[in-house]
Protein backbone atom coordinates (compact mmCIF):
# COMPACT_ATOMS: atom_id res chain seq x y z
CA UNK A 1 0.00 0.00 0.00
CA UNK A 2 0.68 3.72 -0.32
CA UNK A 3 3.44 4.50 2.72
CA UNK A 4 2.44 8.03 2.82
CA UNK A 5 -0.78 9.93 4.26
CA UNK A 6 -1.63 12.77 3.92
CA UNK A 7 -5.23 13.78 5.51
CA UNK A 8 -6.85 17.57 5.04
CA UNK A 9 -5.64 19.50 7.59
CA UNK A 10 -4.19 16.18 9.87
CA UNK A 11 -0.41 16.58 8.16
CA UNK A 12 1.63 14.14 6.47
CA UNK A 13 2.72 10.81 7.96
CA UNK A 14 5.11 7.94 6.76
CA UNK A 15 4.87 4.79 7.31
CA UNK A 16 7.69 2.36 6.83
CA UNK A 17 5.81 -0.52 4.87
CA UNK A 18 1.76 -1.31 4.95
CA UNK A 19 0.36 -4.04 3.36
CA UNK A 20 -3.00 -6.17 3.73
CA UNK A 21 -3.47 -9.72 4.69
CA UNK A 22 -6.08 -11.81 3.66
CA UNK A 23 -7.47 -14.34 5.98
CA UNK A 24 -10.22 -16.88 5.80
CA UNK A 25 -13.28 -15.71 8.05
CA UNK A 26 -13.76 -18.00 11.18
CA UNK A 27 -16.77 -19.91 11.72
CA UNK A 28 -17.74 -19.28 8.40
CA UNK A 29 -19.22 -22.00 5.85
CA UNK A 30 -18.82 -20.27 3.19
CA UNK A 31 -15.19 -18.95 1.58
CA UNK A 32 -15.52 -15.69 2.65
CA UNK A 33 -12.23 -13.43 2.67
CA UNK A 34 -11.43 -11.18 5.77
CA UNK A 35 -8.40 -8.46 5.17
CA UNK A 36 -6.10 -7.19 7.60
CA UNK A 37 -3.99 -3.99 7.57
CA UNK A 38 -0.55 -4.51 8.96
CA UNK A 39 1.89 -1.48 9.34
CA UNK A 40 5.45 -2.70 10.77
CA UNK A 41 7.84 -0.11 11.85
CA UNK A 42 11.68 -0.44 12.77
CA UNK A 43 13.10 1.70 15.22
CA UNK A 44 16.99 1.49 15.67
CA UNK A 45 16.52 2.05 18.97
CA UNK A 46 13.71 3.29 21.68
CA UNK A 47 13.05 7.39 20.97
CA UNK A 48 14.09 9.26 23.47
CA UNK A 49 12.55 12.68 22.21
CA UNK A 50 8.97 11.24 22.61
CA UNK A 51 6.72 8.25 23.84
CA UNK A 52 7.15 5.49 21.44
CA UNK A 53 3.48 3.94 22.52
CA UNK A 54 2.34 7.54 21.86
CA UNK A 55 3.14 7.31 18.28
CA UNK A 56 1.90 4.16 18.15
CA UNK A 57 -1.37 5.38 18.60
CA UNK A 58 -1.60 8.05 16.38
CA UNK A 59 -0.41 5.59 13.35
CA UNK A 60 -2.81 3.01 14.33
CA UNK A 61 -5.58 5.65 14.85
CA UNK A 62 -4.73 7.32 11.18
CA UNK A 63 -4.65 3.70 9.47
CA UNK A 64 -8.27 3.54 10.61
CA UNK A 65 -9.37 6.79 10.28
CA UNK A 66 -7.99 6.71 6.38
CA UNK A 67 -9.81 3.71 5.50
CA UNK A 68 -12.90 5.76 4.86
CA UNK A 69 -14.01 6.39 1.07
CA UNK A 70 -11.47 3.64 0.67
CA UNK A 71 -12.20 0.21 2.37
CA UNK A 72 -15.53 1.94 3.86
CA UNK A 73 -18.29 4.20 2.55
CA UNK A 74 -20.47 6.65 4.11
CA UNK A 75 -21.90 5.63 7.44
CA UNK A 76 -20.43 1.74 7.07
CA UNK A 77 -18.69 1.70 9.75
CA UNK A 78 -18.91 -2.21 10.12
CA UNK A 79 -16.73 -2.69 7.00
CA UNK A 80 -13.69 -1.02 8.72
CA UNK A 81 -10.75 -3.19 8.65
CA UNK A 82 -8.51 -4.74 11.45
CA UNK A 83 -5.52 -2.95 11.90
CA UNK A 84 -2.21 -4.32 13.47
CA UNK A 85 0.40 -1.83 14.19
CA UNK A 86 4.18 -3.90 14.97
CA UNK A 87 7.07 -1.99 16.00
CA UNK A 88 10.41 -3.59 16.40
CA UNK A 89 12.37 -1.65 18.80
CA UNK A 90 16.51 -2.58 18.37
CA UNK A 91 19.22 -2.16 21.02
CA UNK A 92 16.87 -2.82 24.15
CA UNK A 93 18.46 -3.40 27.14
CA UNK A 94 16.47 -7.19 27.17
CA UNK A 95 14.09 -8.86 24.89
CA UNK A 96 10.38 -7.84 25.35
CA UNK A 97 7.27 -8.18 23.43
CA UNK A 98 3.83 -5.80 24.67
CA UNK A 99 0.25 -6.67 22.45
CA UNK A 100 -1.97 -3.10 23.45
CA UNK A 101 -5.13 -3.27 21.94
CA UNK A 102 -8.74 -2.39 23.30
CA UNK A 103 -10.49 -3.17 26.63
CA UNK A 104 -14.50 -3.21 27.74
CA UNK A 105 -14.99 -2.29 31.13
CA UNK A 106 -19.09 -2.25 32.50
CA UNK A 107 -19.31 0.23 35.26
CA UNK A 108 -22.95 0.07 35.15
CA UNK A 109 -24.83 -3.20 33.95
CA UNK A 110 -23.42 -5.44 31.58
CA UNK A 111 -24.87 -4.44 28.84
CA UNK A 112 -23.26 -6.50 24.74
CA UNK A 113 -22.58 -3.10 22.86
CA UNK A 114 -22.42 -4.42 19.28
CA UNK A 115 -18.91 -3.88 17.49
CA UNK A 116 -15.95 -5.30 17.42
CA UNK A 117 -12.92 -4.20 20.03
CA UNK A 118 -10.19 -6.06 18.23
CA UNK A 119 -9.93 -2.86 15.63
CA UNK A 120 -6.63 -1.34 16.99
CA UNK A 121 -4.18 -3.37 17.60
CA UNK A 122 -0.58 -2.31 18.93
CA UNK A 123 2.55 -5.02 18.97
CA UNK A 124 5.84 -3.49 20.47
CA UNK A 125 8.74 -5.70 20.36
CA UNK A 126 11.97 -4.84 21.97
CA UNK A 127 14.86 -6.71 20.76
CA UNK A 128 18.34 -6.88 23.07
CA UNK A 129 21.69 -6.80 20.97
CA UNK A 130 22.41 -10.94 21.81
CA UNK A 131 20.88 -13.47 19.58
CA UNK A 132 18.51 -15.40 22.10
CA UNK A 133 19.36 -18.98 22.90
CA UNK A 134 17.03 -21.47 21.22
CA UNK A 135 13.89 -21.16 23.19
CA UNK A 136 10.48 -21.01 22.33
CA UNK A 137 9.46 -18.35 24.62
CA UNK A 138 12.07 -16.35 22.26
CA UNK A 139 11.42 -17.91 19.25
CA UNK A 140 10.79 -14.85 17.39
CA UNK A 141 13.81 -12.65 18.98
CA UNK A 142 15.94 -15.21 17.89
CA UNK A 143 15.09 -15.23 14.38
CA UNK A 144 15.48 -11.33 14.34
CA UNK A 145 17.84 -11.23 16.50
CA UNK A 146 19.62 -13.37 13.67
CA UNK A 147 18.57 -11.65 10.58
CA UNK A 148 19.93 -7.90 12.36
CA UNK A 149 22.94 -9.37 13.93
CA UNK A 150 26.24 -8.04 13.20
CA UNK A 151 28.67 -10.90 14.59
CA UNK A 152 26.87 -13.37 12.41
CA UNK A 153 28.06 -14.24 8.79
CA UNK A 154 25.59 -14.26 6.01
CA UNK A 155 26.26 -17.93 6.00
CA UNK A 156 25.55 -18.99 9.51
CA UNK A 157 22.22 -16.57 9.50
CA UNK A 158 20.93 -18.52 6.40
CA UNK A 159 21.73 -21.75 8.69
CA UNK A 160 19.83 -20.83 11.27
CA UNK A 161 16.99 -20.06 9.24
CA UNK A 162 17.37 -23.26 7.03
CA UNK A 163 17.52 -25.45 10.13
CA UNK A 164 15.65 -23.88 12.72
CA UNK A 165 12.62 -22.31 10.90
CA UNK A 166 12.55 -24.09 8.17
CA UNK A 167 12.58 -21.04 5.96
CA UNK A 168 13.90 -21.99 2.09
CA UNK A 169 17.02 -20.57 1.22
CA UNK A 170 17.31 -19.95 -2.24
CA UNK A 171 19.26 -17.48 -3.87
CA UNK A 172 16.77 -14.90 -3.50
CA UNK A 173 16.97 -15.06 0.40
CA UNK A 174 20.47 -15.28 0.33
CA UNK A 175 20.43 -11.87 -1.46
CA UNK A 176 17.86 -10.13 0.82
CA UNK A 177 20.01 -11.34 3.54
CA UNK A 178 22.95 -9.66 2.20
CA UNK A 179 21.46 -6.66 1.38
CA UNK A 180 19.72 -6.45 4.82
CA UNK A 181 23.49 -6.87 6.55
CA UNK A 182 25.15 -4.06 4.18
CA UNK A 183 22.07 -1.37 4.25
CA UNK A 184 20.16 -1.97 7.82
CA UNK A 185 20.68 1.80 9.45
CA UNK A 186 20.42 0.30 12.79
CA UNK A 187 23.40 -2.57 12.38
CA UNK A 188 25.32 0.22 10.74
CA UNK A 189 24.82 2.46 13.81
CA UNK A 190 24.74 0.13 16.32
CA UNK A 191 28.43 0.22 17.45
CA UNK A 192 28.91 4.06 17.10
CA UNK A 193 25.50 4.59 19.41
CA UNK A 194 27.18 1.90 22.23
CA UNK A 195 30.31 3.74 22.06
CA UNK A 196 28.34 7.38 22.32
CA UNK A 197 26.47 5.77 25.55
CA UNK A 198 29.43 4.62 27.24
CA UNK A 199 30.70 8.00 27.08
CA UNK A 200 27.73 9.59 28.15
CA UNK A 201 27.85 6.94 31.26
CA UNK A 202 31.66 7.62 31.82
CA UNK A 203 30.75 11.17 32.56
CA UNK A 204 27.63 10.90 34.36
CA UNK A 205 29.47 8.38 36.63
CA UNK A 206 32.39 11.40 37.08
CA UNK A 207 29.56 13.79 38.30
CA UNK A 208 29.00 15.56 35.09
CA UNK A 209 25.85 17.88 34.63
CA UNK A 210 23.08 17.03 32.14
CA UNK A 211 24.20 20.24 30.21
CA UNK A 212 28.19 19.85 30.36
CA UNK A 213 26.86 16.37 28.52
CA UNK A 214 25.10 17.49 26.18
CA UNK A 215 27.73 20.15 25.09
CA UNK A 216 30.30 17.75 24.45
CA UNK A 217 27.80 15.55 23.06
CA UNK A 218 25.57 17.48 20.76
CA UNK A 219 22.73 15.97 22.29
CA UNK A 220 19.96 17.59 23.98
CA UNK A 221 19.72 17.22 27.92
CA UNK A 222 16.53 15.32 27.67
CA UNK A 223 18.11 12.99 25.11
CA UNK A 224 21.13 12.62 27.78
CA UNK A 225 18.72 11.83 30.67
CA UNK A 226 16.76 9.08 28.61
CA UNK A 227 19.92 7.45 27.69
CA UNK A 228 21.05 7.66 31.54
CA UNK A 229 17.89 6.22 32.94
CA UNK A 230 17.75 2.95 29.95
CA UNK A 231 20.80 1.97 31.97
CA UNK A 232 19.45 1.59 34.97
Amino acid sequence: MNTEAAEIHEGLIRFDIIFYVRLPLAHSKKSDISQVIINVEAQKDEPTTYHILDRAIFYVSRLISSQKERDFVKTNYNDIKRVFSIWICMNMKDNSMSYVHLKKDDIIGSYQWKGRLDLLNIVLIGIADEVSQQDDKYELHRLLNTLLSMDLSVARKLEIMENEYHILTDDGMREDVNTMCNLSQGILERGEAKKEAKIILNMHKKGYTLEQIADVTDKSAKEIEAIIEKSC
